[in-house]
């Protein structure tokens, strides 16, 4: 049975990657094969501003307490819909009891997921939610599903011990959007840029004594962090610290000469979909990154990107991409490559079309 009517119920608004990626990326693909929708996110524009920023209770809470009601109220919306595509979680907190009314409406609903939700895991600036915070909720809405979405094999494993209809659609990317910059990057030096979130921003800390020794050997090298640093404090000295946006997004990967995405190696990053190294790839971008979960699969060591592991291996492959500019531009083009044939949107956009339907 084909899919005319999908209520798509996400975390955030369009400043929220996760969404942005795995929903409204597909939007245009849906109306071209005449499928209507509605995005219903739990957290407004106005909440987003201000999720990650420290302090500011009242007002958190106020928008909560709104955004818990508009979800309640998606309850009623959902009779019109023929799909019910749930990404992540209806609520941040509590029970899947707001999963458990819609599978009693009789619409199909299709899960999706591209982190390990089902391991507890909160932002330092909000950590009270813990307390609220059910992730052992993932597998019974998993079980309510008529199809399940994860975004790599680690999650899908996890997925096909409550459900046996998944489908793996790694995150994708619009690769008529993110292209590589006509100009280049500025040639005042070479800029070491990594993107991310305010969650993720933490990862870089390891990273500090690599970019001390480079910094030393490399005194024109610059480093430019893009991330959510309202109110952190956890900034290293000699970078540039930008705050992102949608609307600059591309602009700061393209002043990139090389991105990195250093992260540790535990349960929570397995779960990880590798974006952040797609995203630079599809701007031929240079990537260093660590050898963990689906980053393996994703570069092919010395060919369209670098694994590091130690600080002597982070050290040694970016010094290579730095000394040498036409080094770079090979490995930003095999990337690029890689993102055309493996996470282009319009060949994931068939498989997600077909998860809206009955198999």
């Amino acid at each position: 049975m084909k899919a005319t009517r999908v209520l798509f119920i996400v975390p955030y608004p369009s400043e929220g990657a996760s969404n942005r990626l795995r929903v409204e990326q597909y939007l245009p693909f849906l109306e071209k094969e005449s499928i209507s929708y509605r995005v219903r996110p739990f957290v407004g524009r106005r909440f987003y501003r201000i999720l990650y920023a420290k302090g500011r209770h009242l007002t958190k809470a106020f928008y909560f307490l709104l955004a818990i009601i508009n979800r309640l109220l998606d309850i009623f919306r959902a009779f019109k819909f023929d799909v019910i595509f749930i990404h992540r979680e209806a609520l941040p907190i509590g029970t899947a009891f707001i999963e458990k009314i819609f599978s009693m409406t009789g619409k199909r609903i299709v899960f999706d997921f591209d982190d390990a939700i089902f391991l507890p895991n909160t932002s330092r600036t909000n950590n009270y939610i813990e307390l609220l915070k059910n992730p052992n909720k993932v597998s019974e809405i998993m079980g309510l599903s008529g199809c399940v979405i994860a975004g790599n094999e680690y999650l899908m494993e996890y997925a096909k011990k409550f459900n046996r209809n998944v489908a793996i659609i790694p995150t994708p990317i619009d690769t008529k959007k993110y292209t590589p910059s006509k100009s280049g990057p500025g040639r005042d030096g070479v800029t070491i840029g990594w993107v991310g979130s305010f969650t993720t921003g933490i990862y870089l800390e390891a990273f500090r004594p690599v970019m001390e020794r480079l910094k030393a050997r490399y005194p024109r090298l610059k480093f430019k962090f893009v991330g959510n640093w309202t109110g952190s404090e956890d900034r290293i000295d000699g970078a540039e610290y930008k705050e992102w946006t949608l609307d600059d997004e591309l602009e700061d990967i393209r002043s990139f000469d090389i991105g990195i995405m250093p992260m540790p190696d535990d349960m929570w990053t397995k779960g990880k979909c590798g974006f952040k190294i797609i995203l630079y790839m599809a701007c031929a971008i240079p990537v260093v990154s660590s050898p963990v979960g689906v980053n393996k699969d994703i570069i092919a060591d010395g060919v369209n990107g670098f694994l590091a592991n130690t600080q002597g291996e982070w050290f040694e492959k970016l010094s290579g991409l730095i000394e040498d500019p036409h080094f770079r531009r090979r490995v930003g083009a095999a990337g690029r490559k890689t993102v055309e044939e493996r996470y282009c949107v319009s060949r994931t956009a068939p498989l997600f079309i077909k998860a809206l339907s009955e198999p």
